[in-house]
C-alpha cells in the first residue's frame, strides 16, 4: 500500500513493527519481506 499522508501510522504482520509518517515520499513500507498494514483509525 502506497504512504498517502502525514500522520498514517503502519504496522507489521510478522514482527510487530510500528511506523508513523513523518513525510510522505510516495513507494510502500516494507517490513520482514512484505508489505506493512496500516492502522484504521
Amino acid at each position: 500500500m502506497a504512504v498517502k499522508k502525514k500522520g498514517e501510522v503502519y504496522h507489521c504482520e510478522v514482527c510487530g513493527n510500528v511506523v508513523e509518517v513523518k513525510d510522505v515520499g510516495g513507494g510502500t513500507l516494507v517490513c520482514c519481506g512484505q508489505d506493512m498494514t496500516l492502522e484504521e483509525e
